[in-house]
């Protein structure tokens, strides 16, 4: 009599065949329990399961339907289904079952794999599933509509430092601190999808939603935000999500480089197109490196270059420099003391912090600064850096430094309104042009956590700006009374939206995309249906978007992806209240010519203690036996007056007799 082959007693164990024939065992094992309680003829069976007729349990009809196909390739090979016979092992099956002779030319390893690769065919899409390893990521603000925009901010300060020992599951990673200027970028946002939503002549009949994440300052978690959006966040992933559109049909942030060029490197060959408002590092503009990248805000090729001519302008041909120890800091500084050599313009140092440091880095910065003959500072550095050296020189009350800041400090009314850093004033910088948007500080002042009880991070928000706690019954308890139009913070302000209107220009450059691509889709097609565009169509209109925002700008990009550069000039400048106060001194626009570029109204910029421009640009010399720097500015100035000429001939022969003095104070 015949038998039903018995994988552990006639093909080897686990240990022999490996981890794959597990599964396959597993398999057979299952399917042939079911074949004998049926008593069927085999043929027979994979007729019936094969035209649907025979419904086999739930939980086995893939499998069978996998086992039963590969019975009848062992059948081709000249196996006789119901033949009866001698068992060809010992320990034979009940007599009752139905049993089939297994021909011996059968290479059983062989047969496994093949079992598993058929099981794999013919096992349904939604039953191929992938399990998503640790936690999903979800979004901290949402609404899911027709068509949803993904966006990543660093809404709190920090993430908190764990180490894992890798022998455990890794815990959610813990955020502190929250960002109230990064929070106010996020509700500026959902405050132009709203608007758009209201505009019946941009996107009409659509309905735009949006996904907004919080990155915590960490590149891991802005990564691990941009898979989400492309991905989502269920537990489990079926074949078919590979051909579902992402989440998102784009990104709007990071809002600084470093965690940007690691979003920008993910999703880049998947062309998600990411536009950010405020990462402006030069080398995001690389085009094979980030293909699907885009901003509303300049980049610094443009800017570093703009704190040279400034800088050489007021002929402070002699200074130091500190930045952020990172992509934005290292690349600014970079091209800053590029375009300042060509400019004549000498760096006696340069210093490199991030916020992270131990107080032992912002010391022993403080003291080169504090030892260097340059008082003019370059501070190329990202606010959250700034900060913890501002700190450390308060703390030592250094002044009579002229300060000259990028755009990401340099606006800053957290810095501003504190009169501990009343030591700024003077500074000058390029910052991005303000602007004004209706409706905005309405809806900023309307947000409550009532809107979305469960939401956390709202609930949060409101603790932090009131100082007070929705657990607590005491006197700082939360009773949701409070109203935000009372207070005067960085979040409820509305002087200074420059960066902020480039978060509402991002999300207009998505939206009138969107327009274009859904515009065109329904013209060739000649449906009025809605479609879904593929991130490749939004990537290739994105391109050749081009439009007008309410504030008058004219928005496109270049083939990097990059605006037009435009900046302010500003000054810090003492207001009626002790603050601090921006004014506009000037501007550098890159779309002119060269020689019109930088304009400055020097008669109404105020400097800092003790500081004035050189004139005549006469600065130390970079090395004492080099007199390039000095020759360069002789030839840039001697257009100018016969006077000049004669102070830079005076000042190269008393130089050339080492007459003038090593420590010599020459801005």
């Amino acid at each position: 009599m015949a038998r039903v082959p018995n994988p552990s007693a006639d093909w080897g164990t686990s240990q022999d065949s490996g981890q794959p024939f597990v599964m396959a065992q597993q398999l057979w094992d299952s399917c042939r329990k079911w074949l004998m309680a049926e008593e069927r003829d085999v043929e027979e069976v994979v007729v019936l399961v094969s035209a649907g007729i025979t419904t086999p349990s739930p939980p086995l009809s893939a499998n069978l339907l996998a086992v039963l196909l590969l019975l009848g390739w062992w059948k081709s090979l000249g196996w006789p289904a119901g033949d009866t016979g001698t068992p060809n092992s010992p320990g034979a099956a009940p007599d009752q079952a139905r049993q089939y002779q297994i021909p011996d030319v059968v290479d059983y390893p062989s047969v496994l794999l093949l079992l598993l690769i058929v099981h794999g065919v013919f096992l349904p899409a939604s039953a191929q599933a992938c399990s998503l390893l640790g936690e999903p990521a979800f979004p901290t603000l949402s609404a899911e509509r027709d068509i949803n925009i993904g966006a990543i901010f660093s809404i709190h300060r920090n993430a908190l430092l764990k180490i894992h020992n890798y022998t455990t599951k890794p815990e959610p990673t813990t955020c502190v601190s929250l960002n109230l200027r990064e929070f106010k970028f996020a509700q500026t946002l959902i405050f132009a999808i709203e608007e758009i939503n209201n505009n019946t002549q941009l996107l009409p009949g659509i309905s735009l939603g949006y996904k907004i994440y919080d990155s915590c300052r960490s590149i891991a978690q802005t990564i691990l935000s941009g898979m989400a959006l492309m991905n989502g966040y269920e537990d489990t992933l079926s074949e078919t999500s590979c051909s579902t559109p992402p989440f998102a049909h784009a990104i709007v942030g990071e809002s600084t480089s470093s965690p940007t060029i690691g979003l920008a490197s993910v999703v880049g060959p998947f062309s998600l197109p990411v536009i950010s408002h405020f990462a402006t590092c030069a080398c995001l503009s690389d085009r094979k490196r980030f293909p699907s990248f885009f901003r509303t805000i300049s980049s610094d090729y443009y800017q570093s270059r703009a704190l040279a001519q400034l800088v050489k302008h007021f002929g402070w041909t002699w200074v130091g420099t500190v930045r952020s120890r990172n992509d934005y800091g290292n690349n600014g500084i970079a091209a800053f003391e590029e375009a300042a050599k060509e400019e004549g313009v000498c760096i006696e140092y340069s210093e490199a912090i991030l916020s992270s440091d131990p107080q032992e880095q912002f010391l022993k910065t403080l003291e080169v600064i504090k030892k260097g003959t340059a008082r003019v500072v370059l501070a190329f550095i990202a606010l959250g850096d700034f900060l913890p050296l501002l700190k450390v020189i308060s703390q030592h009350n250094i002044t009579g430094i002229q300060w000259v800041g990028s755009e990401s400090w340099i606006t800053s009314q957290t810095l501003a309104v504190t009169k501990e850093y009343s030591f700024l004033s003077g500074a000058v910088g390029f910052a991005i042009a303000n602007a004004k948007l209706m409706g905005l500080q309405e809806f900023l002042v309307n947000v409550h956590p009532d809107q979305e009880p469960k939401n956390k991070l709202l609930k949060e928000f409101w603790e932090t700006v009131f100082q007070c706690s929705f657990g607590n019954s005491g006197s700082d308890c939360c009773t949701g009374l409070e109203r935000l139009a009372w207070l005067q913070n960085e979040y409820t302000d509305i002087s200074e939206l420059r960066i902020v209107n480039k978060v509402y220009t991002a999300v207009y450059a998505v939206a009138y995309t969107l327009h274009n691509v859904l515009k065109d889709f329904r013209s060739s097609t000649n449906s009025s249906k809605k479609g879904q565009p593929t991130p490749q169509m939004v990537l290739k209109y994105m391109r050749d978007v081009k439009f007008t925002v309410k504030t008058g700008e004219e928005i496109f990009f270049d083939e990097s992806g990059d605006p037009v550069a435009r900046y302010d000039l500003v000054n810090w400048q003492p207001a009626e209240d002790g603050h601090l106060q921006f004014e506009n001194v000037g501007l550098y626009d890159s779309s002119l010519p060269s020689e019109q570029r930088l304009q400055v109204n020097q008669e109404h910029i105020l400097w800092a203690e003790k500081m004035r421009p050189a004139p005549l640009a006469l600065g130390r010399l970079c090395k004492k036996d080099d007199l390039s720097a000095v020759m360069t500015v002789f030839h840039v100035q001697k257009e100018k007056s016969v006077m000049a000429q004669i102070l830079v001939t005076a000042f190269l022969v008393i130089w050339s007799t080492g007459q003038m003095k090593e420590k010599t104070d020459v801005y």
